[in-house]
């Protein structure tokens, strides 16, 4: 069996993305207010994929069902992710936002239990028990300087973690009538609609000018790879991959974010910061990896070749 080299490639490609922008939001950070950060970031994307908007020909209208779907995709996983995320890394350091948007997939697996009444394996449970108990390793860091973590910005990077969550399961769903580019256009200016007005209150007393015109390169970075890069990567990924084991793949991102920090923001990896992430990527190891399949016995083999 051949291993699908180029899969794995594009969905490393894409947590790794995830990552990065993650730690590198704290720059823009201090360049533009929260509101305006989004909506410029939701602007740029809907410029850059309006082709994807249109629905291909001979396909149904969507029904009311479908657009309040997409509403709730929009509203959870772009408008209050974002928000959550931004208002989150202004009060935390992007280590531990890495280590905790790596309970991602444990978020995910109990949400699924919860909404779509999935069976929780007890791997799955354990993986989440270690990745809630990276969580609460890194709420009782106490750093010094510009890094520290308060209590607010870690719950609301956790809030992420569940918005996120939000938007994968309900993406289950949405992706049975449309295609992910449509979702990805779709659920980006319903996105741009609900922060507009918060955007727009804050740009008109915002001074453009003053903002850093490397600032400016790595908002169009941010606005590409958050809302088209990381989707389009991933769901090829997923052509070749089981769900389960491109679940794996999300180590990258809370590596990315810990590289991003060390490089750029100048922060370093406490020994307590390091036990986390260990908990935290053995329990998305543990909750995602694919189970091996139970051999036959060979009175089962028997009994299969002489009906």
């Amino acid at each position: 069996m051949s291993i699908p080299f180029a899969a794995y490639l594009s969905l490393a490609a894409s947590t790794s993305l995830v990552g990065s922008y993650v730690g590198l939001s704290k720059l823009l950070l201090l360049s533009f207010p929260v509101f305006l950060l989004a909506w410029l970031r939701f602007g740029i994307a809907g410029v850059l994929m309006a082709g994807w908007v249109k629905a291909p020909a001979g396909a149904p209208p969507l029904d009311g069902a479908t657009r309040r779907l997409l509403f709730l995709e929009s509203f959870i996983g772009n408008f209050l992710f974002s928000i959550c995320l931004l208002f989150g890394l202004r009060e935390c350091s992007a280590m531990a936002a890495g280590v905790i948007m790596a309970g991602i997939p444990a978020a995910v697996a109990l949400l699924s239990a919860v909404v779509l009444k999935e069976r929780l394996a007890p791997r799955v449970l354990a993986g989440i028990v270690l990745g809630v108990a990276g969580i609460a390793l890194v709420a009782l860091e106490r750093q010094g300087g510009a890094a520290q973590s308060t209590p607010l910005g870690l719950a609301l990077v956790l809030a992420a973690v569940f918005c996120e969550a939000g938007y994968v399961v309900i993406g289950k769903r949405l992706t049975q009538d449309l295609t992910p580019r449509r979702i990805s256009a779709l659920i980006n200016l319903w996105g741009l609609a609900l922060v507009t007005p918060l955007g727009l209150w804050q740009a008109l007393s915002f001074d453009f000018g003053a903002v850093p015109l490397r600032h400016w390169g790595l908002l169009g970075f941010y606005a590409a790879a958050a809302s088209m890069i990381t989707v389009v990567l991933w769901m090829r990924g997923l052509q070749a991959v089981p769900a389960s084991q491109a679940g794996v793949f999300m180590v990258f991102l809370p590596l990315a974010t810990a590289l991003v920090g060390g490089l750029f923001l100048g922060e370093h990896l406490e020994p307590r910061q390091a036990l986390a992430y260990g908990l935290a990527l053995a329990g998305v190891l543990l909750a995602t990896w694919p189970a091996r399949r139970a051999a036959p016995t060979p009175g089962a083999a028997s009994m299969q070749g002489n009906p």
